[in-house]
């Protein structure tokens, strides 16, 4: 009954505005009109003065933290095998060249056996080329023997590099090389091998497990570099600015920033342009795939001011806020930006140290119409 009897209060008060202001002068449909402080104070206006606050330094939108480019290894296995050994689980932070697990490769051996095969034949063929070159030296052979022991010769040594080049893939470096042609000892397993430092975000494989050629096994990223993928709808692209090396600011984060990359050459399907940023500052306070809200700048001549939901009438397709001057209120159009909860962010001809109408604006908005009624 009590809420029945002020709402009935609050829809007199409306509809007795025009009377109230009509004995001392006339209502004129005009951007400006007059009401008294006593007025204001019967119909419960309410003001509020506007600051330029960090939330009306640009619009906020949903952005997912993702890896800077470049900054994710992944390791694969380089042959067919067996996990035999994990070196490092997840989470763990690894250096470059650290290893990371064993594999148990029966392809180890046969490439092994290749390599020894073409050692062997190479030094041969170099041994043949030297002789057949003595002889054609002291004419003992005609020079088409010389040529074909030098066509020989290249021919093993290019096997040689191709055997070679195939355990280098598989992680071998040239010393491992070196000593397995001198030691003529075969290796059952291939460790691999991290090839930047960062930590182990995906482990993807067991142990005993059995993997095949190029499987992935498990990535490693460097967290100390993110990006930020921020998502704008195209209708609101033209609000906010979007040049490379426009600052953005992570909220609820205190600290951390970036700054735009690229933006999206053309807009999804649903009607979303992609913004990408680089996190400049606080890195350390994010992690890759956690979704975070950030504040774009507006774009030129799109400053906004963030006021209370109620401040904002509607007049046609036409939206205003009431700024009070010297004997009353001035009705100014406004733009609105965006809104969240129960603040909305506008842009206007309004200025800072302005006061704007909160409350009871309804029944301004009758006094700026000459009538009573509502929004």
């Amino acid at each position: 009954m009590l809420f029945r009897s002020s709402q009935r209060a609050f829809r007199l008060a409306v509809l007795a505005l025009p009377c109230l202001i009509a004995a001392p002068f006339a209502v004129q449909a005009a951007d400006s009109f007059p009401v008294s402080a006593a007025q204001m104070q019967s119909l419960g206006v309410q003001l509020q003065r506007l600051d330029k606050s960090g939330a009306s330094l640009g619009q906020s939108y949903s952005a997912r933290v993702v890896l800077a480019a470049g900054q994710e290894q992944i390791a694969s296995a380089p042959l067919s095998g067996v996990i035999d050994q994990l070196l490092v689980a997840e989470n763990d932070i690894v250096k470059v060249g650290q290893p990371l697990m064993r594999i148990a490769s029966p392809e180890l051996g046969e490439l092994q056996l290749k390599l020894m095969e073409a050692d062997a034949s190479s030094r041969l063929s170099q041994r043949a080329l030297k002789r057949e070159r003595e002889l054609f030296s002291e004419g003992i052979i005609p020079e088409r023997r010389v040529q074909e022991a030098e066509a020989a010769a290249s021919q093993d040594a290019a096997r040689k590099r191709q055997a070679e080049a195939a355990l280098r893939l598989a992680g071998w470096d040239s010393s491992k090389l070196q000593g397995m042609l001198e030691k003529g000892s075969l290796d059952a397993s291939l460790t691999v091998r991290s090839k930047a430092a960062g930590t182990v975000t995906d482990l993807s494989v067991k142990l005993g497990q059995r993997v095949q050629q190029a499987d992935v096994l498990m990535r490693v990223s460097n967290t100390g570099r993110l990006g930020l993928d921020i998502q704008i709808p195209a209708a609101r692209a033209r609000q906010v600015a979007l040049t490379k090396g426009v600052p953005v600011v992570v909220l609820e984060r205190s600290g951390v920033q970036g700054a735009v990359l690229s933006v999206g050459p053309s807009v999804s399907d649903t009607q979303i342009l992609a913004l990408k940023a680089t996190v400049t500052k606080g890195a350390e306070l994010l992690r890759p795939g956690e979704v975070v809200q950030v504040q774009v700048p507006f774009g030129a001549g799109q400053e906004g001011w963030t006021v209370p939901l109620t401040s904002v009438v509607r007049q046609g397709d036409k939206a205003y806020v009431f700024v009070r001057n010297g004997t009353g209120f001035t009705a100014v159009p406004v733009n609105v930006l965006a809104s969240a909860g129960q603040t909305v962010q506008v842009s206007g001809a309004l200025q800072a140290g302005q006061e704007v109408a909160i409350a009871s604006v309804i029944a301004l908005k009758a006094a700026w119409q000459g009538k009573g009624g509502g929004d």
